[in-house]
């Protein structure tokens, strides 16, 4: 909650150590796809339009060899500025995030000037001493609804500044309030259930009702929440009872000094009535964000209005002034600017692929891989594949609208139903978007959280193997059942 001054690492990052940073990965990351674009022929399928997704759609069976378009030095360095904007690729357009980041930080930086954060937090800590732990599966479970429910993942970057602190009031780190929201949210889309932006359009592109497959996709919410929730609350209580033990530990002083600022002083204080109002305006802010993208077709450009408005709203209740008020803004904002840079890098290696033309040969190459296989031989390649693919295309719904079309009907003739062609794809992309540096989510989550990336390797590696190998053993007994 703090405002960072200007010897600040950047977010998420420690000061020294021999891993590179956020920014220099996903650079890297963009100029090997460049490199690749040299490499890999280019080639790509016809598409047609699909009145039902509204989108242009591979057509299987009519994939050709086109022109190389190698992608130069200057494409590399153009990459993460068409990530921000690119008209040609909306789907890899990081603009409209990236705005919505800096609001929020804003609104969070006029909603501390109050003092009415800091203040409840130490209220509600002293409350609940004790009981602390039981914070962890009640919000995951929150996170993990809106995950099987609309597909939340951008809205989450909202929540980190909000949850981190309370984690680290109750004796916790900042990986543990990273990995309440990320895997909350992350189980949820893997377990999705009516995610427009996951189940429905790869059903619709694999041409199936999205209701198909729902028992199973079920029992992979209940098991995998369960499965998160035990592993982070482990994590959680070890860190509780020997700091030391933190993955994170060498920032602690750091983290807290960060996230804490003012908390001490608040430990005694008692709420006012206009910090009770405003709190209960910042609590309908969110609410209403989540009740506007679950149901009015809300996205970036509106719920970044509505974090404008609060922040007004909120500024004025509180009396701030306007230059107390602009400042607060201003501050929170540049809290949050190191976030929406990483952003736009992440989509620029989207930006790559499809500008060097490799995105469908290798969507192509694995459609080769897999022709002939087994029923139970064909699934489980199907989830490898999809989740190798989610890496390059972390987009729930890019996804779906390029691979379905080619891959679902694969399955007819493997004598495996689509539904579970569907399920194979949400459960892989679920999975490997809790990972993946090519994913805004995951790079910006941390980013907020000041997590290393690769202390949250380290953190998250056994989860992924017992989620993946769940998955592949559940679709396993559906295609035998």
């Amino acid at each position: 909650m703090s405002m960072t001054d200007k010897t600040d690492t950047p977010p998420g990052e420690p000061a020294t150590g021999w891993f590179p940073t956020a920014y220099t990965i996903l650079f890297a990351l963009i100029v090997v796809m460049a490199v690749m674009t040299w490499l890999v022929p280019a080639g790509e399928y016809d598409r047609a339009a699909s009145a039902v997704l509204g989108k242009d759609v591979p057509v299987p069976g009519t994939y050709q060899i086109v022109e190389a378009a190698p992608q130069s030095v200057f494409k590399v360095i153009m990459a993460p500025i068409a990530g921000f904007y690119d008209p040609s690729s909306y789907e890899a357009n990081a603009i409209d995030v990236s705005l919505f980041v800096l609001i929020v930080g804003g609104f969070l930086g006029v909603v501390t000037a109050t003092g009415a954060i800091n203040t409840g937090m130490a209220q509600a800590m002293r409350k609940m001493e004790g009981r602390e732990k039981w914070m962890i599966p009640i919000m995951m479970a929150l996170f993990a609804a809106g995950g099987t429910t609309y597909g939340m993942a951008e809205e989450t970057l909202a929540f980190y500044v909000l949850l981190i602190p309370i984690m680290i009031a109750a004796g916790y780190d900042t990986l543990t309030g990273v990995a309440v929201i990320m895997l909350g949210a992350g189980v949820g889309v893997i377990g999705s259930t009516i995610n427009p932006f996951s189940t429905a359009i790869a059903s619709d592109a694999a041409g199936i009702p999205f209701t198909q497959g729902m028992p199973l996709r079920f029992v992979i919410l209940g098991v995998f929440w369960l499965i998160a929730v035990a592993f982070v609350m482990r994590y959680a209580e070890r860190v509780r009872r020997d700091p030391s033990a933190s993955l994170v530990a060498d920032m602690k002083e750091a983290n807290e000094a960060h996230f804490l600022q003012g908390h001490d002083s608040a430990d005694t204080a008692r709420l006012t009535s206009v910090q009770i109002v405003i709190l209960l305006l910042f609590a309908a802010t969110f609410a209403v964000m989540v009740w506007g993208v679950s149901s009015q077709d809300w996205w970036m450009a509106e719920m970044s209005a509505l974090f404008l408005g609060a922040s007004i709203v909120i500024g004025v209740i509180g009396w701030l002034g306007e230059k107390v008020f602009t400042t607060a803004f201003v501050d929170g904002a540049r809290d949050l600017l190191g976030v929406a840079l990483v952003i736009g890098l992440a989509r620029g290696i989207v930006i790559i692929m499809d500008q060097g033309r490799i995105t469908d040969t290798i969507l192509h190459t694995f459609e080769g891989w897999i022709t002939g296989m087994s029923d139970v031989a064909f699934v489980n390649a199907l989830f490898g594949i999809e989740w190798l693919m989610s890496f390059l295309v972390p987009s729930t719904s890019g996804l779906a609208v390029l691979s379905m079309p080619i891959l679902a009907p694969l399955s007819d003739f493997a004598g495996v139903s689509r539904d579970l062609a569907v399920t194979a794809f949400q459960t892989a992309i679920g999975i490997t978007n809790l990972v993946a540096p090519t994913y805004a989510v995951v790079v910006g989550g941390l980013a907020i959280g000041r997590v290393p990336y690769n202390k949250w390797l380290l953190f998250i590696w056994p989860l992924l193997i017992i989620l993946s190998l769940m998955s592949m053993a559940l679709l396993s007994a559906a295609v035998m059942l």
